[in-house]
């Protein structure tokens, strides 16, 4: 699964601090519905504080986890809108607010917010269909024709008299599996050094080109150097490179598939923009 997998994006694409999977949820989402009536938060210095204030700090805090109707996670809210009341009425005696730089940043923060917010609608809206999930499941499995998974195991010591020593061992007939009970590696040491179904390319390059010349059921006569050090391999298997199910990958190329559709909608408004 990971060798197929690696055909997809390791990471969405972003334009400026806007992910699209970032965009989904987290502090950025909003209600749904706000109450018009609702009395204000609080009234400080006569400076009314919008209910709406609390409501989308209480959806950020709730879509990480907080609870819906805890009373005490509400007064906490309130109390620090009073203080950033406050603070902001301080600020703007002293004359912040008139500085170039600081409307700005407030400026790219309301920027931020509306774009947030689009976004986030625009993904609901273009959500893959099950068609298009299953044609590129199809057009990723085509493309793995020819690629080979190997299932290796090995040992990794640390000086090449050590991997040479233990190799002597090997010819002699000692077991694979009880030499890797003294392997560096704590992944794979108390599994005889199992590293299980794997393709090349998930491994330094060294240790790769060791392996894919090694035949079925065979360990290397020469240690292996790696930045790890030494490594001792045995190839016990190898067959096409499997692809895993559908379902197993779905939400990987759901991403993947809704960034290739926000990337084309970013080309077509930067094409049929007049940007002089």
């Amino acid at each position: 699964m990971k060798s197929f997998m690696k055909q997809l994006p390791a990471v969405l694409a972003t334009i400026g601090i806007i992910s699209i999977v970032g965009c989904t949820g987290g502090n950025s989402a909003p209600p749904s519905v706000f109450d018009p009536n609702a009395a204000p938060v609080a009234i400080v210095n006569g400076t009314s504080i919008p209910n709406e204030y609390l409501e989308v700090i209480l959806a950020g805090q709730r879509a990480q986890g907080a609870p819906a109707d805890d009373p005490q996670v509400k007064e906490n809210i309130r109390k620090d809108l009073i203080r950033r009341t406050l603070l902001e009425q301080d600020a703007i005696k002293a004359g912040i607010n008139n500085r170039p730089e600081t409307r700005a940043r407030q400026d790219l923060a309301k920027q931020d917010a509306l774009i947030r917010d689009y976004v986030q609608d625009w993904v609901k809206t273009h959500t893959p269909t099950e068609d298009e999930l299953k044609q590129e499941y199809e057009t990723i499995k085509s493309g793995l024709g020819g690629q080979k998974e190997y299932h290796a195991r090995h040992i990794l010591l640390k000086t090449e008299p050590e991997a040479k020593a233990a190799i002597a061992k090997l010819d002699k007939g000692a077991k694979f599996a009880e030499l890797a009970t003294k392997s560096l590696d704590p992944g794979s040491k108390d599994k005889g050094g199992d590293l299980g179904w794997a393709n090349p390319s998930m491994f330094v390059p060294a240790f790769s080109e060791a392996m894919v010349k090694l035949e079925k059921g065979k360990y290397s006569k020469e240690p292996v150097k790696t930045d790890y050090g030494f490594h001792i391999i045995l190839l016990e298997d190898l067959r096409d490179l499997q692809a895993p199910p559908l379902d197993d990958v779905k939400t990987e190329l759901q991403q993947r598939l809704q960034q290739k559709k926000w990337q084309e909608y970013i080309d077509q408004i930067e094409k049929s923009a007049d940007v002089k």
